[in-house]
This record gives C-alpha cells, structure tokens and sequence, in this order.
C-alpha cells in the first residue's frame, strides 16, 4: 500500500466532507434566519424571567428593541432591498439586569425596607423572575446592590441555557440536512474512497481543490465558489458515477450492494454533520504539508524533480 495514495485517497475526502459541510452550513443558517430560531429560542428564556403577561412589555422597552438585528422581511425582499428588525438573538447580561429592574420599578430605588420590597415585587406576573426574587427576599436580602448581583448570575445563567437551547436546535438541522445533502448528491463514502483509490487524475483533482480551499486562508466561502468546486467532482460525485452493480442480480449480491450504500452514505452524513470549519483546519493540517513538501522538492534539483515526475 502506498502512504501517499492512501493520504491522497485523504485529502479527497476530506474536500469533499468540507465542501458538502460548507452547503449545510449555509442553508442552515438561511433556515436559522428564516425560522428566527435564535431569537425564538431566547425569548423561551425571557418568558421565563418575566412570565407570559409580561413580555410583550419587556421585549419593547427601549434598550431591548436597539438590539434586533435588521435583515430582509423575506427571501424575496433581496429584490427590493426590503429590511424590518427581527426579534432580539442577544442580549448583554447587563442590559438584561436593567430592563428587568425597569420592569420591576426597582431601578430608581437605592434602598428599601422588607415590606416595600416585598410589594414591590409581589407586582410582578408570575414567573421564574418573580420566584428566584421571593426566594431572595425570604433570605434576607433586601439591599438593591446585592438583588442586582444575584440577578446578575442569575441573568448570565439563563442566556447560556439559550444559547445552549439555540446550538441544540441548529445541531438538529445540521444533522438532519446533512443526510439529506448525502442521500441528494449521492455521496457515498465507500465508492468515493475506492473512487480515488483507482484513479489518479481524480486523486490529482482533489490535490488541486485541497490547495485552493486553503489559500482561500478561511473557512467559509459563498455558495457560488462552492458550486464550482463541486463542479470539478461531478463526473464521480453522485448518483451519476460509475458504479459496479450485482452482475447475476441474486438476492445476497444485491443485500450487500444496498447495505454498503446505506454505510456508504451514512459515513458520508456523520462526516458532513462535523461542520465545514473542522475539515477546513483538519485539511489545512493535511494539505499544507504535502503542498510545503512538493514546493522543497520541486526547488531541490534535478534529480528530485525526476522523481516527482515519475512517481506522478
């Protein structure tokens, strides 16, 4: 077995699961847009904080509305160049404190005895808020500096739940559009691997898409400059390429035929689903190396040039 095939059968793959990543990372950030689930999954948070009466307030108050983002209203506005803000996707913990005290009438009170305070916050609407601050109360803490520093972890911990909510969600789509990409292109590992195997101008083609993958010195690219690195892949890539299929048609030929490609296409989803940015480094890692190596080799002299040449 040659070392260099074997790391060239490598770098092929590993194009391939970059370039396939790269697809699903953008539609899902499309559908994540589209869907606004990063903002629908901390509002879930903010209802908690607040309660369901409450956040309709909440979420327009002044220092809370300066921070959704503004993008297209739909998928055709690119057209007409049609924006609106959409819900909130992050809020800084200290601005989260604020609104709350604003919410809550505490903001413009410097100190307060028990009584007041525990009609004061008897006003709010039922929530997680209202609780941790009555269980605070019951403790004895009164002091408005102390409520805000214990709101303020309480706070800090509640955005990381979302944001864990929201990575959650995102790493559903991810891994559901990475079967699905799969299972379109047809991509199936196995054929692929023996694909590049056999074939040296497609090991070459591959060598090729590595270096320009990574003198692009990033790991995103637009869906057009994916395109046209697919577009060197297409004669093997796919449904299309040259399969051997069972010659007698028997029942066993056939089952192992199937369950190859069912392997085949989930190795190819579970790869997919590792995100464009970890093949990216991985190939950088891989491909930089080999292409270090054949840039010392070609300056070296004749007599390394010659076997380049014919080990190419």
């Amino acid at each position: 077995m040659s070392i260099s095939q074997a790391l060239d059968v490598a770098v092929g793959l590993i194009v391939v699961y970059y370039l396939l990543g790269s697809v699903v990372s953008i539609v899902t950030q499309w559908i994540n847009e589209a869907l606004e689930t990063r903002g629908k999954a901390l509002e879930q948070y903010l209802i908690k904080i607040v309660g369901d009466k409450k956040i309709g307030e909440f979420i327009k108050m002044p220092q809370l509305q300066s921070l959704r983002p503004i993008r297209y209203k739909n998928f055709l506005s690119v057209f007409r160049s049609e924006t609106e803000p959409k819900k909130v996707e992050k809020i800084p913990v200290a601005t989260l404190v604020d609104a709350f005290f604003d919410l809550s009438g505490l903001t413009a009170k410097k100190e307060m005895d028990l009584l007041q305070l525990a009609e004061l916050v008897d006003k709010l609407p039922e929530s997680e808020g209202k609780k941790a601050f009555i269980s605070w109360i019951n403790q004895g803490v009164t002091s408005i500096a102390d409520l805000r520093t214990r709101t303020t972890a309480y706070f800090t911990g509640m955005l990381d739940q979302a944001a864990e909510t929201f990575r959650a969600r995102a790493r559903s789509f991810v891994i559901i559009l990475s079967i699905g990409i799969s299972v379109l292109f047809g991509t199936d590992t196995i054929q692929l691997a023996k694909a590049l195997w056999t074939s040296a101008e497609l090991r070459a083609i591959a060598s090729a898409q590595a270096d320009a993958v990574v003198a692009r010195e990033g790991a995103n690219a637009d869906l057009s400059t994916i395109i046209d690195d697919l577009g060197a892949f297409s004669i093997r890539l796919g449904w299309w390429q040259t399969q051997q299929l069972p010659e007698n048609g028997s029942v066993g030929d056939w089952t192992v035929f199937l369950l190859l490609k069912i392997v085949g296409l989930g190795i190819t989803a579970a790869m997919v689903s590792q995100g464009a940015s970890f093949w990216y480094d991985l190939l950088k890692k891989v491909a930089s190396p080999t292409t270090s190596s054949s840039s010392s080799k070609s300056s070296g002299g004749g007599s390394s040039s010659s076997a380049s040449s014919s080990v190419g």
